[in-house]
């Protein structure tokens, strides 16, 4: 990934906020097929894997061998900058349109697990943060499923655990602009509907990192 030095990402906050706000990661690899991209939600276990589960009758468990690298993809928030938001435009007219994103590039490792045990606990990882989010104290449990169409549901499924290795991120936030652009930028993404890019931005303005 091509990644300028001003949008170089290196927190290790700010890369775990990007994974564990946008968890459905666009897995790609190279097979005896070429390459097949499969989108997965990924959820950090306590050891720094990450963890998933994938259909048993998605083919990627088959294809994939173990140990074989793969290259797991986060994409957060990401809108269009206009010109127009930039303040200085009027005067000089010397910008063009551009886009903001962050994006994470997780390479690492695939291990399959098929056992029941495994396949238990990556479904329950994945309900059990993203229920509680949701739902509260009214989260959906395993256990609330019968247990004979909980076991169809798990024999219908395969585990995995994705070793890490290698870490490339990047934040396209208008770094690269002066205080009076940025902060133009700002205002013209909230305006346009893309509050969320704009709450970056403004993180990072509070956290010092932004022009002066």
């Amino acid at each position: 990934m091509y990644i300028p030095p001003h949008f170089s990402e290196i927190s290790p906050d700010e890369i775990a906020g990007i994974m564990q706000d946008a968890p459905l990661a666009c897995i790609v690899s190279q097979t005896p097929q070429g390459l097949i991209a499969n989108h997965v939600p990924l959820l950090s276990a306590p050891d720094g894997t990450l963890i998933g589960h994938v259909a048993l009758a998605n083919d990627m468990h088959r294809l994939i061998d173990e140990g074989q690298e793969v290259m797991a993809i986060f994409r957060g928030e990401d809108a269009y900058v206009s010109p127009n938001f930039y303040p200085s435009k009027p005067e000089h007219h010397r910008h063009v349109p551009t886009w903001n994103y962050q994006v994470v590039h997780v390479y690492g490792t695939l291990r399959f697990q098929h056992d029941e045990q495994a396949k238990r606990a990556a479904v329950g990882l994945l309900t059990r943060i993203h229920e509680r989010r949701l739902n509260g104290m009214d989260a959906w449990r395993m256990a609330d499923a019968p247990a004979d169409y909980l076991q169809q549901m798990l024999s219908n499924i395969v585990a995995f655990r994705l070793t890490v290795t290698r870490v490339l991120a990047k934040s396209k936030l208008s770094q690269n602009r002066d205080a009076r652009d940025y902060f133009g930028a700002i205002a013209g993404l909230e305006a346009s509907g893309h509050s969320g890019m704009a709450r970056r931005m403004a993180r990072l303005r509070d956290a010092g990192n932004e022009p002066t």
